[in-house]
């Protein structure tokens, strides 16, 4: 999970939902750990005072990412997930997935190569859809 600094790096300020910080970090995914660690003290409890628009299938993570997203004024919100994202975009929240961070990174010259972070991504549990994935290595010039 070296790449997370990239997040800093890239935004400054990074901050996190309590919902979707217990999500990703109580678990048995390889990387949780790693996330615990990066994410202390970026961790924020949401005001669930304010509204956004839902669909029947957001998560409590989700919701409160948008919420907090709204409360402090943030530039982008990251998340993957496709319906997430369509869901962000009825609110008027800008995104950037997993992807689009190392292609931002690559463009501010702080990665060399954004193939072997697709690739460590990949190798996760989080599913990324291949088209997706090609698009992106040939916007970063590494299709092969």
């Amino acid at each position: 999970m070296q790449s997370l600094c990239l997040l800093d790096a890239l935004f400054g300020t990074v901050i996190d939902p309590e919902t979707v910080f217990h999500e990703a970090t109580n678990s048995d995914k390889p990387e949780a750990e790693a996330l615990r660690i990066y994410l202390e003290g970026k961790v924020r409890q949401v005001d669930m005072g304010g509204y956004v628009y839902l669909d029947g299938f957001a998560d409590a993570g989700e919701t409160e990412a948008m919420l907090l997203f709204k409360q402090v004024h943030a530039d982008k919100l990251l998340i993957d997930d496709k319906r997430g994202r369509k869901v962000a975009k009825i609110n008027n929240i800008s995104t950037i997935g997993s992807l689009g961070i190392l292609l931002a990174a690559k463009q501010a010259g702080l990665i060399k190569e954004v193939a072997p972070l697709v690739d460590q991504i990949s190798s996760g549990l989080i599913y990324l859809n291949p088209e997706l994935i090609k698009t992106v290595l040939d916007i970063a010039g590494e299709a092969t």
